[in-house]
Parts: C-alpha cells; structure tokens; sequence
C-alpha cells in the first residue's frame, strides 16, 4: 500500500463525515442507490454522538425522532464504518418486527456490497442473520425484539436497538442482552424509536435520560428539519386561527417553530391521513409532544407552555421559591424559581435524604435569598425537610421565609371566579388543585410569561388530568394513578406551582438574622 493509500485510509477511518459519502451507499425513498450524504437531523445527531465518545470515551444514547429521518440509516452507517475498521468486535441490532430486522440487514448489506475495494472487509460467513468479516473476526448479528431470550449469551461493542418504545419485552431485553455490552472504552450503545405512549421502557429511559439520572444522553430530532416534509401549497393556502384538540391554532404552531407554508400545508395534509394526536406522537415538534396523551382531560394545555417557552420577559418583584421534595427514591427534589412573568429555573436532584435535601435547599436560599419559600410537606418526607429548616433559622410558623403547604389540604380560596366575566368556575377540591389552577391562571396572563424552554418541564406541566367530583370540584390525578398508567410524577411543576401558594408582596429589605441561625439563614426585618 502506497503512503497516498495510507493517508486515503487514514482519513476515512477517522472521520465518518469523510467516510460516508465516498464508502457508504442508501436506497432513497424512491429507490435510487445514492452516495450516503448526510441530512441535518443524521448531523445532529453524529455532532451530539462524537461529543459524548471525546468526553466519556464511549457512547450511550436515546433518539427520539418522528418516522423516516434516517436516524436508523445513520446509526447502520456508524455501526458498519466502526465494525469494518476494527478488530474483535460484535455488533448487535435488534428491532421490533422481523421486516424491520430484514431491512436493517439488507441496509447493512448494501453498505459491504458497495463499499470500495480500499476499504472493504474480507468477508466469512454472510448469511440473513449474521455477516462476518474474518480477517477482522469482526461482524455483525441481527434479532428481532419477539423473544425474551434473543441476544443473550453474547459479549458486544456496538449495540443498535431499533424502535424500542415497540419492543413487547423490553424490560426482559435490557436486563439481558444490554447486559452483555462490554464496559470499556469505545463501547456504543444507541437506542432510538418514535413515540409509543407513556409508561413503557422506552419513556421510562427517556425521561431519566431527560433527568441526567443515567449514563444515557437524550437527542431529539424534530420533524421539521427534514427537508422532504414540506408541500408547495396552493395560491389560496392560508393557516387557520381554529384552536384544535391541543387548542393551538395552526398561526400558533408554525410562529412557535417557525415554520413555513410549505411545511405547513404538508403537515396539514398529513393530519388529514393520520388525525391530529397521532401526528404529534409520529412527527413530533417536540420531545414532550412525542409523549404526550392523546388526552383532552389535562388541565393545562400544550399551547400555554409552548408560548411560554418561546416568549421572552424580563424579571421583576419578588423572587420565590416552590420546593417538591420527594417522596420516594426515583422522584425528583424539584426547585423553582420565580420573578413575576419569569420563572428563572425549575429542576433538582433525585436520592437525596432528609437532612440531605434540607442542606440543599438551605444552599440555594442562603445563594439566592428568595422572599418565600413554599415546601410541599404532605406525607413525612417534606415536613422534614421544612422542620430542619425552621430549627436552622429560616422562619417561624405563620412568618420567616419557608412556608409549609399541605396538598391534601383544604383550598384558601374555595370559590374561583372567571377575571374577564366575573362567572364563577369550578373550584379546587385541595390546596394542590388551588395551586396548579393558579399556575393555569398566569400561564393565560394576557401579558404574557416566559418559562425555561425546556421539554421536561412541558412534559410535567401537561401530564396530569382531572375530574369534577359531585360537587363540580376540580380534583387533580393523585400521583399514585399517574404512576399506574406510567406517568412520572410531576415534580418541577409541582415546584412552579409552589410559587403559586400565597400572594408573595416585597415590602423591606431583607436582613440576614445571625440570632436566629444554627447553621445558616436569613429573614425579613
């Protein structure tokens, strides 16, 4: 092999961008072999991908993406670029049908077939299951997700899980076969699917990834960025203020992604094949679209929260805090924080215990110093930390910055009241409906408020439903029905809706009270 051949090699071993379009061969939509160039959603996701591998030297990844955006296309050209120039190596790819098993191979196949001579692995064994390259003793296996035993008993470097939220045993697969991923170094393990509703394994990983509670890194890809999803439309095409079942406007959403006409009338067509909820779960705008229920019985909708996270306000009054401490080991410790329109954060660690939760709450008090601080202290776990907190100086009963709120107790205000009409509504059944109808009266400020743009948050904020009871009382789902359907409880809304608790008015400046102390705090005047 000449020096330029090495070079040549080099280049193509250590950059797949390079690689891809001269080596790597796809069957398009419309069935033309074409060089593999990747599309803005496969650089996305290689950007995000190769950032992980620099800094943790190997790769653990959830995708969440709309349907045919080539995340499966990509991921088997990663797979076969790092399996081709490798030795002793096994890959995995494991999907949800057999069709889909077959087409994933034959995808990998077509990869070896047109590969150049340079750079093409001697092949042994090839067969519809299984492709070997010897020299290497590297190469591939394939199953399909219909057996709880497939894939065990194997030790693997690079593991594909196709359409995982479909899996009928994915609990059973993940304690197998991705227990046989080796834990070294250059390892990769890339898990990606579109929606299929909430409470399965998929989500569950989600939403911890989502959390930073795994080693998994969460990506998602829109389905917008793909540039085949659009439609000229006609002369007369014009976008509807009609509200529809998420009560956004199709002006609301195109102004909320910035969308075009184009990908506005294709989107208009397509929810004419598929409905309105399925479109969201197949070609999702965002992550907590992706899971949201096709449900019309959540309190807050999709549409406050979106406007929300696309708005910008500036701060101002009195900063309070709301704190969810958990109460049970998966839950979030969730710490919001908010300035009239504005909440600046919302979010917190999990595993923490009592004395340890308090010693952080107390951190971010001393850091921040809020006017009030509302603690959910329903069950033992929250009045714990609250009972701390009042010891260390932050505030007696009925005064002092941390104020106890028991959910399950009775409303303040029992009768609510429309601000427009003055006709009076249905009022909440606790202190908890009071105060997530509260946090649904500012999202609909005619002035408008900001909020974190973040999925986790919308997730939390347009997960939970309600009922009236006899009384035409609004009752909130507990959190333990949530759970039973698979819904993670709502912690950092919650913590938003905490700040709801009592009308906060700054009225003099704040002093630190060093008598009052024992181990650190502050109060009013």
């Amino acid at each position: 092999m000449s020096d330029r051949e090495r070079a040549v090699r080099q280049k193509l071993k250590d950059d797949f961008e390079h690689y891809a379009p001269r080596c790597l061969r796809i069957r398009t939509k419309s069935g033309k072999i074409v060089a593999f160039t990747l599309n803005k959603a496969q650089r996305y996701i290689h950007a995000r991908l190769q950032d992980q591998l620099l800094a943790t030297g190997s790769v653990r990844a959830l995708i969440l993406k709309g349907r045919q955006q080539g995340a499966s296309t990509y991921i088997g050209g990663r797979f076969f670029w790092r399996t081709s120039h490798s030795r002793g190596v096994r890959t995995f790819i494991l999907t949800h049908q057999e069709d889909s098993t077959a087409a994933l191979f034959e995808m990998v196949s077509r990869y070896h077939e047109h590969c150049p001579s340079l750079v093409r692995p001697s092949t042994g064994a090839a067969n519809a299951k299984e492709l070997l390259f010897d020299r290497l003793d590297s190469g591939y296996k394939v199953g399909t997700a219909g057996s709880k035993a497939v894939g065990r008993g194997n030790t693997l470097q690079f593991f594909h899980g196709s359409e995982v939220g479909f899996w009928p045993h994915a609990h059973s697969h993940a304690s197998g076969i991705l227990q046989a991923i080796a834990d070294e170094p250059g390892t990769e393990v890339i898990l990606e699917s579109t929606a299929n509703g909430v409470g399965n394994y998929f989500h569950q990983q989600w939403r911890k990834a989502e959390r930073g509670e795994s080693e998994f890194q969460a990506i998602f890809v829109p389905w917008f960025w793909d540039d085949g999803y659009r439609k000229e439309p006609p002369p007369d095409f014009t976008l509807s203020t009609d509200p529809d079942e998420q009560n956004e406007s199709e002006v609301d959403y195109a102004e909320a992604h910035g969308l075009d006409a184009a990908q506005m009338f294709w989107r208009r067509r397509k929810i004419a094949d598929l409905g309105e909820s399925l479109f969201r779960q197949e070609y999702p705008a965002t992550a907590a679209e992706a899971f949201q229920m096709a449900n019309t019985n959540g309190l807050i909708s999709a549409k406050l929260v979106m406007a929300a996270r696309k708005r910008t306000v500036e701060p101002s009054g009195p900063l309070v805090f709301g704190y969810d401490p958990a109460h049970q080991g998966g839950d979030r410790h969730a710490l919001a924080k908010r300035r009239g329109r504005k909440v600046l954060s919302a979010g917190g660690p999990v595993g923490m215990s009592i004395p340890e939760s308090a010693a952080y709450l107390r951190a971010e008090i001393d850091r921040d110093r809020p006017l009030k601080c509302f603690i959910d202290v329903t069950g033992g776990y929250g009045a714990g930390v609250y009972d701390i907190l009042v010891e260390w100086g932050y505030g007696t009963p009925g005064k002092g910055i941390v104020v106890p709120v028991n959910f399950g107790g009775a409303p303040i205000a029992p009768d609510r009241f429309s601000p427009t009409t003055g006709e009076k509504l249905p009022g909440p059944l606790n202190r908890r409906a009071e105060i997530w109808l509260n946090s649904l009266d500012w999202l609909e400020d005619p002035a408008g408020v900001d909020l974190p743009d973040e999925d986790e948050i919308q997730a939390d904020a347009c997960s939970t439903g309600y009922t009236h009871n006899s009384r035409g009382q609004i009752q909130l789902w507990s959190k333990e029905k949530m759970r039973s359907m698979g819904i993670p409880s709502p912690d950092c809304w919650d913590a938003v809706a905490l700040t709801f608790a009592e009308p906060v008015i700054e009225a003099e400046p704040l002093k630190i009270n060093i008598a009052a102390r024992r181990g650190g705090g502050w109060q009013g005047a």
